[in-house]
């Protein structure tokens, strides 16, 4: 059975909205990514080497990245040639197939949020400004209050003006407590009240903001540095998670800034936002292959609760869902 088949039988049939939500968020991708691989298999009835270099020049159009294209186009060349492969139209379910596969190449590497059970549970955010930083931080207390979970959230972005009145309206939106100082006072301090607060209210979730001053990048990672000092005096073990939020619109600049933020800080997992807004969806794939850090939410709308767990196979199928489609419909 080939992996269009079996996604075919896993969401085609399925009116899981979550299932929707990646279809509807990936279709600028789709439409970029996945027509253009529609065209070269249109044209190129054959498999041979001028059908991978076009490839190859599509893959990296999507921003999966130079290594990880590399990677995944010889891939596809050992199984053209395991499986006696010749039609170019039976290699496009290989290429789903080897996507998934090469996000989930690392079995260390979970996807799920570390979350502590009968125990509060910290998770620090990182990130430039402008990412939607802030904006992920509300819709996720939305999502965990919807849980049944008790959640604070600690302003302690002090420096962007407006950014605590920003964490304050999502606060209030989600009817969590937000913990804040004025602006432009110590991070670290912010942190440190937010921990206590969290620990006398017998709080699940804490969920930090922090400043996103790129530019002045080593003065960003000392702060950073040090609010981390901070949570783990507090709280042996904790931060439990720290998320890097990236704005999937900026492509390989998002890619420079993971590494920048994974050199200073121990960094769990990546939030990828606006992944609606980008016909170049497939720097999920690139980011987690070439950092070995997971994307563990993807933001696929506006709407409070269009922040979702990352699914690879769900992404796969909403990158070349119009495929699966056209072969239900040949069928």
């Amino acid at each position: 059975m080939s992996f269009f088949k079996k996604l075919k039988e896993k969401f085609t049939t399925s009116s899981d909205s979550v299932t929707n939500k990646f279809k509807d968020g990936l279709s600028k991708t789709r439409n970029n990514f996945s027509s253009k691989v529609n065209d070269l298999v249109a044209r190129y009835r054959k498999v041979d080497e001028e059908f991978f270099e076009e490839l190859e020049e599509i893959l990296i159009g999507a921003d999966v990245g130079f290594d990880t294209v590399m990677e995944l186009v010889d891939q596809l060349r050992y199984e053209a040639k395991r499986r006696n492969i010749q039609e170019t139209s039976e290699l496009q379910s290989v290429i789903s197939e080897k996507l998934v596969e090469i996000y989930e190449g690392d079995a260390g590497a979970s996807n799920e949020l570390n979350i502590q059970e009968d125990t509060l549970t910290v998770i620090l955010f990182v990130g430039v400004n402008g990412v939607g930083k802030t904006t992920t931080i509300g819709k996720m207390a939305h999502m965990f209050k919807e849980q049944g979970k008790s959640v604070l959230l600690a302003a302690g972005d002090t420096f962007r003006a407006g950014a605590i009145d920003q964490l304050e309206v999502w606060g209030q939106r989600a009817e969590v407590p937000v913990i804040k100082h004025s602006e432009g006072s110590d991070p670290a301090a912010v942190i440190y009240d937010a921990v206590q607060s969290a620990k006398a209210k017998n709080a699940d979730i804490l969920l930090c903001d922090t400043a996103g001053r790129l530019q002045n990048k080593v003065n960003l990672m000392n702060e950073l540095q040090k609010v981390k000092r901070v949570i783990e005096r507090e709280i042996p073990g904790a931060p439990h998670e720290v998320l890097l939020v990236l704005d999937a619109t900026t492509g390989q600049n998002a890619l420079l800034q993971a590494k920048t933020f994974k050199e200073a800080t121990d960094v769990s997992g990546i939030v990828l936002t606006k992944l609606d807004g980008t016909a170049k969806g497939g720097i999920v794939i690139g980011i987690k292959n070439e950092l070995q850090i997971p994307v563990k939410f993807v933001g696929l709308g506006e709407k409070v609760d269009d922040l979702q767990p990352f699914d690879p196979e769900k992404y796969v199928y909403g990158l070349f869902s119009n495929v699966v489609d056209e072969e239900e419909m040949e069928e």
